[in-house]
């Protein structure tokens, strides 16, 4: 077998559980001998099996990810001494890892593969896979605070059969192959003692117990998808790319294991009037040609109301001014940034009569020979 188990089931290789036993049951309806007419079903159906096997299982699904499909075969065919003598070289250097030297890291693959002495398989409590989602805000939102409704679509327990992969009361008889264990125990002899090999019953996945019908809501796999709508918290002065945790909102645990956790990433969008730089705020004021020459107070708008700013006399056009604490609430912090306000003087498009006398006394006072309609305005903009 050179195929990849990711690539059998057709599945990514950060695919969940329920993705995962979704492919696997769409080979099983495709490729069951029973039902199949390929001449390869199968043995395409014993590849998929398999692949599912390894997939669900924790254990077994880390040690698969870190030897590669070739050497985790070949430690399955051979047992605990190849595996083990691969830990010093032939796993591609991982016995350095760790500070353990080549044993360390050794006895660390032999937990995984032959179950760590806690016991692996399907049959014990798992808590739920995490779940990814995103949010998009404002900047107003992301400065006080908000209270969000999210619609999303995620697993849940099914509710026909409660989530136990069959409809109430459905006749069950214990499993025979591992005798209600859910597990098989193979016991092999190896230069450093014997080991116990458990795995995942293959006749019941793990359950112990075999039962004679399917809910066919959820297909056996005793979780749906539905929809649902979330309330979310975004606390003030969040940023832009910022991840929250909703405890308990992703996907349901199995065999009355707590759920996964719901990540939601935030995302805040551009403010046509403020640009962000962590904590602080950066915006433009327009100033007239007088203001900027005789100075005045000016209002500024922030995103908490409008506030003063003294323009001095003799403010340049370009210049900056600070606000203190007139940026973004610093998240989980007291305090916050700053308000950064660049004036920006307007010349004007036009004069009227009296305008244009006034400035052209002004010129000559500062002993310029400037006529106002040749472009005084332009000279004093290039000047800036």
């Amino acid at each position: 077998m050179t195929e990849d188990f990711y690539d059998i089931l057709g599945v990514s290789r950060d695919a969940s559980d329920e993705e995962i036993q979704q492919a696997y049951r769409e080979a099983v309806r495709e490729y069951h001998p029973d039902v199949s007419d390929d001449p390869d079903a199968e043995e395409k159906f014993k590849k998929a099996k398999t692949a599912k096997e390894v997939l669900t299982d924790d254990e077994k699904r880390r040690m698969y990810d870190q030897m590669g499909h070739e050497q985790f075969v070949e430690a399955e065919k051979r047992g605990a001494t190849d595996s083990g003598r691969g830990g010093a070289g032939g796993m591609g250097g991982m016995g350095g890892m760790g500070g353990g030297g080549p044993f360390g890291d050794m006895q660390d693959i032999f937990d995984q593969f032959f179950g760590g002495g806690g016991g692996g398989g399907r049959n014990r409590p798992r808590q739920g896979q995490d779940l990814k989602t995103s949010l998009e805000i404002d900047l107003e939102e992301a400065y006080h605070g908000v209270e969000k409704q999210m619609d999303v679509r995620r697993p849940e327990q099914c509710s026909d059969c409660d989530g136990r992969g069959h409809p109430p009361g459905t006749d069950s008889q214990t499993c025979p192959e591992c005798n209600g264990q859910g597990q098989t125990t193979t016991v092999q002899q190896t230069p450093f003692g014997r080991m116990q090999s458990r795995q995942t019953c293959r006749r019941c996945e793990g359950e112990g117990t075999i039962y004679e019908e399917t809910c066919s809501t959820c297909g056996g796999n005793g979780v749906v998808r539905a929809d649902a709508t979330l309330t979310v918290e975004v606390p003030a002065g969040i940023r832009d790319g910022q991840t929250l945790r909703m405890d308990g909102e992703g996907a349901p645990g199995e065999r009355g294991a707590r759920n996964g956790d719901l990540l939601v990433e935030i995302s805040v969008a551009d403010h046509p009037d403020f640009e962000r730089e962590g904590d602080d705020l950066y915006t433009n004021a327009p100033i007239s040609f007088p203001q900027a020459v005789f100075g005045d107070t000016i209002q500024i708008d922030t995103l908490d109301g409008t506030v003063e700013l003294e323009i001095p006399d003799g403010t340049q056009s370009g210049e900056q001014f600070r606000l203190r604490k007139k940026g973004m609430p610093r998240l989980q912090r007291r305090g916050q940034g700053n308000l950064y306000v660049q004036v920006q003087v307007v010349t004007p498009e036009s004069l009227n009569a009296d305008q244009k006398e006034a400035l052209e006394q002004f010129a000559e006072a500062g002993g310029e020979e400037i006529e106002v309609e040749q472009g005084f305005f332009d000279k004093i903009r290039d000047s800036l």
